[in-house]
């Protein structure tokens, strides 16, 4: 029988693979753990203690915020205050970015960028959601506070990326730079344990994964597109959770879209918060995010905290096909043609 490996041991053992080895980006991460230990205790007796439903206000990107929004929000910047490790904070649910003071004589290097809880309209009727973080080295100087270009640095500067799902079982899978690795939360000793080492997105799968009601919004490539996956088969799922869909074709292959619409000329979801962090997370893994407009997500200059993008993102021979159906029909110039 194996012996168990829990997160802090794995992050320990592994911190010679940090580019800056001494130990910050470790206790970073194992701070996130923890705030990810708490989100989930109270995601799962949301039911109990009058935190469903929706909160008397909206974020900064107008969508309706969740009570439990807000819990996981507060919690996350709470646990990353502890440590000083981190010298701000920046969530989707706030309109600017968090410097945190400095804590004892510790000189902060990092700056974290977070969803708080990804697919939050599904806690009402008990389906996955999840929390998705992204760590940046600061290049601003250590002895002030951080600046806002600390958090518009492009996702290739990105250090360490990686998200939590709380579902039928609550995961963390997260990547340093050197693979990816996934981690189950044993509630009987409450530590994250290794569960699945080295993952590895299979090159195709079974699943496309896109919002098909609004099938008629979108652009005729994109409709062709969707029509070859049905022609071929594949099984349409669409949880609504990015960190669910993205969750599942990591394991078995697919495609996830989120392409532009009439009402969303440049897409809808946030780079900062959510297609940065997983496209670090996929490409890791040995998979592809572009841009519907066919630009490596991870390269896309980052201008404002709240920036929309589209998104393919999966399997690399599914994203390349799709690449090439853009190619052949869209009636506009595109950045991966040629």
């Amino acid at each position: 029988m194996n012996r168990i490996v829990t997160l802090d041991e794995f992050i320990i053992k592994r911190q010679k693979d940090f580019p800056y080895a001494s130990g910050e980006l470790t206790s970073l991460l194992r701070d996130i753990g923890v705030a990810a230990k708490i989100v989930n205790r109270e995601v799962n007796k949301a039911g109990l203690v009058n935190i469903l439903g929706v909160a008397d206000s909206a974020n900064v990107s107008g969508d309706t915020v969740q009570k439990l929004d807000m819990y996981a929000n507060e919690k996350l910047i709470e646990c990353l205050k502890n440590s000083g490790e981190c010298c701000g904070v920046a969530s989707e649910e706030n309109e600017d970015f968090i410097p945190i003071p400095q804590v004892a004589s510790k000189t902060s290097k990092y700056v974290v960028v977070f969803d708080p809880l990804d697919g939050s309209s599904n806690i009402d009727v008990n389906v996955s959601v999840g929390t998705i973080f992204g760590i940046y080295r600061r290049i601003s100087d250590t002895e002030g506070t951080c600046v806002l270009e600390d958090f518009l640095q492009r996702g290739v500067e990105m250090v360490a990326a990686g998200y939590v799902l709380y579902g039928t079982s609550t995961l963390l899978v997260y990547t340093t730079g050197r693979g990816v690795n996934g981690f189950t939360l044993d509630p009987t000793i409450g530590e994250f344990c290794l569960s699945h080492r080295d993952i590895s997105i299979p090159d195709r799968g079974n699943y496309y994964s896109v919002n098909q009601g609004y099938y008629l919004k979108f652009d005729v490539e994109m409709r062709r597109y969707i029509d070859h996956c049905s022609d071929m088969n594949l099984m349409l799922r669409y949880i609504g959770s990015m960190v669910s869909d993205i969750h599942r074709i990591l394991f078995q292959g697919g495609i996830f879209l989120y392409p532009n619409t009439r009402k969303y000329p440049l897409g809808k979801l946030r780079l900062v918060y959510e297609c940065n962090p997983l496209a670090y997370i996929v490409e890791q893994a040995g998979g592809k995010a572009i841009t519907c407009q066919l630009e490596r997500i991870l390269e896309l200059p980052v201008n404002h905290l709240h920036q929309r993008a589209t998104i393919a993102i999966g399997s690399p021979g599914m994203v390349d096909e799709m690449k090439a159906f853009v190619e052949r029909y869209s009636s506009l110039p595109v950045f991966g043609k040629g």
